[in-house]
């Protein structure tokens, strides 16, 4: 491919683009194509940056770009190219080859995400069976003391030794729950499963969520997929999930805005055969350096004392019991999103739970919704449940 490009301007001439090229953007071999125009690259500012450096440097070799096909799908494209600098007509030549590597570029990804996930189950391998031995060492000298607590608040006792025994209470209590998390984490309970269906998990999630989140100003919008297949799962730990997703995800908004709007969304992908929820929220994001460790076992974010860095990585360890995977996706100021995919087993039984037409929703109108909540902030209602979408 030749094109000429005037220095610094918008736009330019195509000398010659061949056929392979047309057809690998969907264009006809006839047609009139401009490969390096404004609108063909994903990212606006993709184009001056491939053309800064081509003009600096003369030369680059599979440089990779996101660029739009006519249908709008977005491709990954490595580009080799030359260019020549006219300084008196003030023009560039390039002459570049273009070559898909969407495919590539997939594969690439989803062997980096197994990979990923190899490394946690090794990690969780070796941490299990050291916290399950711990665990069950703490949990007799605990309940002494929360025995010994419970009756000494039973007492006739001043105001001192009042607020002392209440103190005893409430710590122990505490430390039986990290108790609990750490031998669900090293050793989860085994599951009892049935064929579930999973956006009935989803309301009733939001059910037992609607009260904090009406007070803490969140707004959650669902887009629940019609005509989901049923799931081999087992339902209270599928819950568990959704409960430290939005926990968190909640945790973080009105830690960063005082309010926020969370969006819970379910889909089928036939291609692969899984049934999938995402949970998305509009708070911070995370920095890479958090998002690569997320999944650790106590790795926090929280301030000392108000979390045990468990509960992603007990969400972890139930969707790989379930043969499924967890993935993050999250940039600083951007928010975050969660996606869990569990598969679907050979089966043509009923869920264990009817789904209700009236909370059906569509994608496409919680999407809109989300986007403007994002884009422009308005006041948070005062009380607010689910919202769903017919």
């Amino acid at each position: 491919m030749g094109t000429v490009c005037p220095h610094g301007a918008d736009d330019g001439a195509t000398i010659v683009a061949n056929s392979a090229l047309k057809q690998l953007f969907g264009h006809a071999a006839d047609a009139d194509f401009a490969p390096l125009a404004p609108g063909r690259f994903a990212e606006p500012h993709a184009r001056t940056a491939f053309l800064d450096r081509l003009a600096s440097e003369g030369a680059v070799s599979s440089y990779p770009v996101r660029m739009l096909r006519i249908d709008a799908a977005v491709i990954v494209v490595e580009i080799t190219a030359r260019a020549e600098v006219d300084r008196q007509r003030g023009t560039v030549r390039v002459e570049a080859l273009f070559r898909d590597v969407t495919e590539q570029r997939r594969l690439k990804d989803r062997s980096r995400d197994l990979y990923q996930q190899l490394l946690q189950a090794e990690k969780l391998a070796v941490l299990g069976q050291t916290i399950s031995q711990v665990a069950h060492e703490l949990n007799n000298p605990l309940a002494t003391i929360l025995s010994w607590g419970e009756r000494l608040q039973e007492q006739p006792l001043d105001a001192t030794s009042k607020r002392g025994a209440d103190a005893i209470v409430a710590a122990t209590e505490r430390a039986t729950r990290i108790v609990r998390d750490l031998l669900t984490y090293a050793k989860p309970r085994p599951s009892t499963r049935s064929m579930i269906d999973l956006n009935h998990v989803v309301r009733e999630t939001l059910e037992l969520r609607a009260d904090e989140q009406a007070a803490n100003s969140i707004d959650a919008v669902t887009a629940l997929a019609s005509g989901l297949p049923p799931v081999f799962a087992d339902a209270h730990r599928i819950q568990q999930v959704l409960l430290n997703l939005m926990n968190n995800a909640e945790q973080a908004m009105v830690g960063a805005h005082g309010r926020g709007s969370l969006v819970v969304r379910t889909w089928h992908d036939a291609s692969v055969n899984t049934v999938s929820f995402e949970v998305s929220d509009d708070g911070p994001g995370l920095a890479p350096e958090i998002r690569a460790r997320i999944f650790d076992a106590f790795f926090t974010t929280k301030p000392v004392g108000e979390g045990t860095g468990l509960g992603l990585a007990v969400a972890y360890n139930i969707v790989k019991d379930h043969g499924g995977r967890i993935r993050v996706d999250s940039e600083p100021g951007r928010g975050t999103s969660f996606v869990v995919d569990l598969p679907v087993t050979a089966t043509t039984g009923p869920a264990a739970a009817p789904r209700s037409r009236q909370h059906r929703a569509t994608y496409c109108a919680a999407h809109r919704y989300w986007w403007s909540k994002t884009r422009r902030r308005s006041p948070a209602p005062s009380a607010r449940r689910y919202r769903t979408r017919e």
